[in-house]
């Protein structure tokens, strides 16, 4: 039976590929936001706030998953990883509901502020090794949120 092409790429292929993959959508907004007509800049605005808000909701969402794992389900950081893991999802509820102009730099904020906060806690979990892209990542989709704030 032949493996599909999925099943040939181990988990951290995966990983990685998924993850800038996942940087599509923000370079494409905000390229978008440049370059069509101004009657059409709200519903790219839309598009890009509801996607910088959805990711944001994930970056809290890994540290549920940190700390739901048997290793760490008891020890006193997990307690911060649950309640750390609903703020960008709050966060960003507020910021998909301003104006765009206001809301993709509090957003590009809020991914900062995640970014900071892996840094300072995903080594503890065993997962200092992809600190390196989620910077890389962080910094394009940064970027990605106040250009196109700035094109509104």
């Amino acid at each position: 039976m032949k493996q599909t092409m999925l099943h040939d790429l181990n988990v951290e292929t995966l990983v990685r590929r998924l993850s800038y993959f996942g940087l599509v959508p923000f370079v494409l907004l905000a390229a978008l936001m440049w370059m069509v007509s101004a009657d059409l800049h709200p519903f790219v605005a839309i598009a890009l706030v509801s996607y910088a808000g959805a990711i944001a909701a994930f970056l809290g969402g890994i540290h549920w998953g940190i700390a739901l794992r048997p290793d760490t389900l008891n020890a006193p950081h997990a307690r911060w990883h649950l309640v750390w893991g609903v703020v960008p999802s709050l966060v960003a509820w507020v910021a998909v509901v301003m104006p765009a102009y206001a809301g993709l730099p509090l957003l590009g904020l809020l991914l900062v502020a995640c970014c900071v906060v892996d840094f300072k806690t995903w080594p503890r979990a065993g997962l200092a090794a992809w600190l390196p892209m989620r910077l890389r990542i962080t910094i394009v989709a940064v970027l990605c949120c106040v250009l196109g704030a700035a094109g509104t």
